[in-house]
């Protein structure tokens, strides 16, 4: 098994995160520093990363939180904010979160031990679609709509073809639905600020198919026997 993969089933992180640790020289096997992503480990093999002893592990587990706004998704944070590991009290497991919400935005986060999960979720080429709900300042003209679902420049990268529809008009607001198969940083409130419109409230309600559903702001919950067939389907394919 090759060494980013070993970690990530450990439970310490994510692939890409694992890979880091390898690359930055933390990892260490049978005593020796290793630095070459296509390292194998053996079931014999001593790994160490940290100077935490890293065993594989099939013990996961997965939970979706409602974050609100003013949290980091990260496991620490360097700057001193607060971070959504802060709000799974009671959580006995080393997880991390997977993938971003930005600081300002709010809704589904789904946190685990699973970095091959994590991986699945966040390459590339996933395709998973990703459901949002945006709050804009002002009105929004069908030919607007259309350039966004169409893709946009938001600063060298153009986004791909998604969806996008208005959800209630009013006459100082708008609520808009964004479904992304991506998900570049800040990419929603990049496409919009492209065609000059604020972002007043931003929320994911979906990924793939697991729905937020009716949990409060700061809540969490493990995610349900439905969510865990769609995450075994995606873990089998």
């Amino acid at each position: 098994m090759r060494i980013n993969k070993f970690l990530a089933q450990s439970g310490l992180a994510s692939r890409r995160k694992a890979e880091e640790f390898v690359l930055a020289g933390k990892v260490k096997i049978n005593g020796k520093v290793v630095t070459d992503l296509s390292t194998d480990v053996k079931e014999t093999d001593s790994v160490v990363c940290d100077g935490k002893p890293i065993r594989v592990s099939n013990n996961f587990v997965y939970f979706k939180l409602n974050k609100p706004k003013g949290y980091v998704c990260t496991v620490d944070d360097e700057h001193g904010r607060k971070t959504v590991i802060e709000l799974m009290r009671g959580v006995k497991a080393r997880i991390f979160p997977i993938g971003r919400l930005d600081y300002d935005s709010e809704g589904l986060l789904l946190l685990t031990n699973d970095g091959e999960l994590s991986n699945i979720l966040t390459k590339p080429n996933s395709k998973i679609e990703k459901t949002y709900v945006v709050t804009i300042e002002g009105v929004i003209e069908q030919g607007e709509i259309k350039k966004l679902s169409s893709g946009v420049d938001i600063g060298g990268y153009v986004t791909k073809p998604c969806s996008v529809s208005v959800l209630e008009a009013r006459a100082d607001t708008t609520r808009l639905q964004f479904v992304i198969t991506e998900g570049k940083n800040r990419q929603i409130r990049k496409m919009l600020d492209a065609i000059d419109k604020k972002v007043l409230l931003l929320k994911r309600t979906q990924i793939g198919e697991i729905r937020l559903g009716g949990l409060s702001r700061g809540e969490y919950s493990k995610l349900s026997v439905k969510d865990m067939k769609y995450i075994n389907k995606l873990k089998s394919n």
